[in-house]
């Protein structure tokens, strides 16, 4: 089971960042479009180079339409792609200011508390985010310049999400077992395992 969790993990955040590098080379190519865009547009090429600005225009050079609807939707289930591996090796940002003066075996106790409050909130998250996905289904709303479905990004999210879930169970259950019997079960950000 383990080996499964710590898989699914690894294979989400590796879908997400490939959606991350492709987000980042498609606003790379679009800002650098707008400018090109601007720049044929300005006095020098409107002027000197009229035929050449004309065929570059003609070609398409801009902006890409529906960049930031794209964008939104990407960015979004990038974030909930990464959720899982977050939660597998507990790298969520902590604050140890007073735990740090406590036994292992209180500490344990403290992580398994808070992963379990961390699960139910992932949960409620992903819950809510189905009843959007539910909504925007039934009321067939588009984007504004690609005019794709909603619905679409909430679903890749929720889809994303459920996988959060499945980990963060485990998690909670795995940082349970550590506190009752004062083990490693999950690895942690600092190389422990």
């Amino acid at each position: 089971m383990h080996r499964f969790i710590r898989t699914l993990a690894h294979g989400t955040a590796l879908i997400g960042g490939c959606v991350l590098i492709v987000l980042v080379i498609m606003t790379t190519l679009s800002i650098t479009g707008r400018t090109l865009n601007k720049l044929l547009h300005g006095d020098f090429f409107a002027n000197q180079l009229a035929g050449f600005s004309k065929f570059l225009l003609d070609m398409g050079i801009g902006e890409i339409n529906g960049n930031y609807e794209l964008l939104e939707a990407g960015v979004a289930f990038a974030i909930f792609s990464f959720l899982p591996i977050c939660q597998f090796y507990g790298a969520h940002a902590t604050v140890d200011v007073f735990t740090s003066v406590l036994s292992q075996r209180v500490n344990r106790w403290i992580m398994a508390f808070w992963e379990i409050v961390l699960t139910a909130v992932i949960i409620l998250i992903i819950w809510r985010l189905y009843g959007g996905l539910e909504r925007y289904l039934g009321n067939g709303e588009t984007t504004f310049f690609l005019q794709f479905p909603v619905w679409w990004s909430y679903a890749l999210s929720f889809a994303a999400g459920v996988v959060a879930c499945i980990v963060a169970v485990y998690c909670a259950v795995a940082r349970i077992g550590e506190a009752i019997g004062d083990t490693n079960i999950l690895p942690s950000e600092h190389g422990e395992h």
